[in-house]
């Protein structure tokens, strides 16, 4: 009987070893799947309108930290943040801070970012900007209303006015961001756009040009017109606003 008993212990033991932490005898007894599976049912019913902004990065966090319970790091999240955008657009070492998210959660977030990034520029890549400004404004809003530091970007078109390349030309300061006239046209050859529009976000949310701002679109354009590319306008992108030059007579 010795014998059986210590046969059955050891197979006991190496039964154990296999199971889910969460589910070994001695620990607290976890309803994460059970939660899980009422999230999932309710976003599959009724999309995203049925969850709360802290549910859907619970749901996206599911698959990054499949053995943690991901409301708590959601709840930080919101708190910190404020906002399920706000949550996904933040810094990286904003986001690694957050006790408990780590490199997988922090990837997750992301991931969605980048997501929602691309579909808004497939809505108006290879399609002409100007007939479709309400995109163009979402897609820019997307990639550049949330950032901490000044951006500048060039959007080069072709001669139907449909957007060829969306490139980032410099990144600077909180306040600044230097940009060459040269290297903005001589982009445009080498892609062999017939035309632009300048881009830049103000981290500060007040997308009023300073005097810098307008000198600096004067000298691009005058850079531009000498090889017959069209300035066509000037974005400053702020949070949840935005101003164009062409439409504030500064161009």
């Amino acid at each position: 009987m010795a014998r059986n008993h210590a046969t059955t212990g050891f197979a006991d033991v190496s039964m154990l070893e296999t199971l889910s932490p969460e589910i070994r005898p001695g620990k607290p007894a976890v309803s994460a799947d059970g939660h899980r599976a009422r999230l999932r049912a309710r976003f599959l019913a009724g999309g995203a309108a049925a969850l709360a902004e802290h549910e859907l990065i619970e749901m996206l966090l599911f698959l990054a930290l499949p053995r943690r319970d991901t409301k708590p790091i959601a709840r930080s999240l919101m708190a910190r943040f404020g906002s399920f955008a706000n949550v996904i657009s933040a810094s990286l070492p904003d986001l690694l801070a957050v006790d408990g998210l780590g490199e997988a959660g922090v990837s997750a977030l992301k991931v969605v970012q980048a997501a929602a990034q691309h579909l808004a520029k497939a809505e108006v890549l290879y399609r002409p900007v100007l007939s479709n400004w309400d995109r163009l404004m979402e897609y820019l809003q997307s990639v550049l209303a949330r950032e901490k530091i000044e951006q500048f970007r060039v959007l080069f078109l072709d001669n139907r006015n449909r957007l060829l390349a969306d490139i980032p030309q410099a990144r600077g300061t909180v306040n600044h961001t230097p940009v060459y006239p040269r290297e903005v046209v001589k982009r445009a050859l080498e892609l062999h756009a017939t035309a632009i529009i300048l881009v830049h976000n103000h981290p500060s949310g007040d997308p009023s040009p300073s005097e810098e701002d307008i000198h600096m679109t004067r000298e691009i354009r005058h850079a531009a017109n000498a090889l017959s590319i069209v300035l066509h306008d000037h974005v400053i992108v702020g949070n949840g606003q935005w101003l164009s030059f062409k439409k504030a007579g500064l161009l």
